[in-house]
């Protein structure tokens, strides 16, 4: 009954104090989470989208799909971080309730529990080998854990409560940031300080680690974003653009970009060789919490206090999956006894039938069959479409689903929608021809 209350509670509050979309504005990509989103991770292959909520739970989302898999339901305060595990057939998750719970994602159920704090966790993070984790709490220490045995390897001590903690260096380092504005760096193994880094003027509420483990990202209340070289324990440069706190960054696969966000709930993507801004996305009305880059670089999510999780192209910078209210429109491959219409209810999310339907975050699919590719006018096309010499029939329909999106038309904003069975995908395609025909 206790627990029940506080969740009666938090829900109450979060519904005063959350200023998020008015009425009739369009519905979040993945929506679910009865409180504001905390925390966020994307699973190594990009299929699976894990979040954390002031709602008390951790949600499963499909990213392709952008529906809900699961909840995960083991906490007892808001979830403040999450992390897949390894290959991402495991997941953990932390809380204010001072607990970190082992997740097996395949029965959904948990498998360890990992007490020893004693004030909320705020940060978490996995080593490479799946070996380790590492916790970051208000109680001023940073707990290194045997995933394993499910017992703390080491604890680090701070002098102000944590926010933050990634490893580095392949999992030889721990970096940890938190209310003092200082960045300490770690021995993995033996738990001694190798230094600190200083710079921030006030609380570090964020931390990223670059694909090769040598740079850092730190986000802050300070409204900046900063870059450091762990191999050198120096400030690269500092990145100021943002009207209030940083709260999230990430960097790209590539680590030639990375992006930064916070409570004016823009998205900023930055050039890290000179420091310039080269993009800047209005992602919510409300502070951004959670932000992640999907391993092919293609799109960004975002999780917010307005309850939302949010897909962008970062090429192109346009929203992802966008559900629009008031579609009342006909759906006719909802009573259709067509083997391909139930496959074709995942095209209808992003494209409208007809020319002058409600519009998507897909071009419309009126006159598809014939259509040259890149050619309806007005739509803001990626440059994966813009100037190719093709047409879209039954073969190329064929092959964009055969292969995958981000395959055959390499930078596309068209989230991964592949289709492995031949004859299912078959009748895909000729559902597709039967239904554009005459809209």
């Amino acid at each position: 009954m206790v627990t029940q209350g506080l969740r009666l509670i938090a829900v109450i509050i979060l519904v005063f104090s959350v200023s998020g979309l008015g009425a009739g504005s369009a519905v979040a990509d993945m929506a679910g989470h009865g409180g504001m989103v905390r925390t966020l991770d994307i699973s190594p292959d990009g299929r699976w989208v894990l979040s954390g909520s002031f709602d008390f739970t951790a949600r499963l989302w499909d990213f392709a799909e952008q529906k809900e898999i699961a909840v995960l339901d083991a906490h007892s305060g808001p979830v403040t971080s999450v992390a897949f595990v390894g290959d991402g057939s495991r997941a953990l998750t932390a809380s204010d309730d001072k607990t970190i719970v082992l997740w097996d994602l395949k029965t959904l159920k948990p498998l360890k529990r990992l007490e020893g704090h004693n004030h909320k966790v705020m940060g978490l993070a996995v080593s490479h080998d799946a070996r380790f984790a590492a916790t970051a709490s208000w109680d001023r220490t940073v707990r290194i854990w045997d995933l394993e045995l499910g017992t703390t390897a080491q604890i680090l001590r701070h002098t102000s409560p944590v926010n933050a903690v990634v490893f580095a260096d392949g999992g030889q380092t721990v970096v940890s940031g938190g209310h003092d504005g200082k960045i300490r760096v770690w021995n993995a193994k033996t738990g001694l300080s190798r230094g600190t880094l200083e710079g921030h003027l006030l609380g570090i509420t964020g931390l990223s680690i670059s694909p090769d483990g040598r740079r850092l990202l730190s986000a802050s209340i300070d409204k900046s974003m900063r870059l450091w070289d762990l191999p050198t324990m120096k400030e690269v440069r500092a990145f100021k653009k943002h009207d209030g706190q940083v709260f999230a960054t990430a960097f790209s696969p590539d680590a030639k970009s990375a992006l930064s966000a916070g409570r004016d709930g823009t998205v900023i993507r930055w050039n890290l060789s000179n420091g310039t801004p080269v993009q800047s996305i209005q992602a919510h009305d409300a502070l951004i919490w959670a932000l992640r880059v999907t391993p092919d670089g293609r799109f960004a999510v975002t999780g917010s206090s307005d309850d939302s999780i949010r897909v962008f192209h970062l090429e192109s910078g346009d929203r992802i999956g966008l559900e629009v209210e008031g579609d009342n429109g006909p759906k006719p491959w909802l009573d259709s006894d067509h083997p391909g219409a139930p496959l074709f209810k995942k095209c209808a999310r992003c494209h409208s039938l007809s020319a002058g339907g409600i519009r998507r975050s897909g071009p419309h699919l009126a006159g598809l069959f014939g259509r040259a590719a890149g050619s309806v006018a007005g739509y803001n096309y990626s440059k994966a479409l813009t100037g190719v010499d093709f047409r879209w029939n039954e073969k190329t329909l064929f092959q964009l689903f055969d292969q995958g999106p981000d395959k055959y038309l390499p930078g596309t904003k068209m989230p991964v929608q592949k289709v492995s069975n031949a004859e299912q995908l078959t009748h895909l395609v000729n559902y597709l021809k039967e239904i554009t025909e005459t809209k």
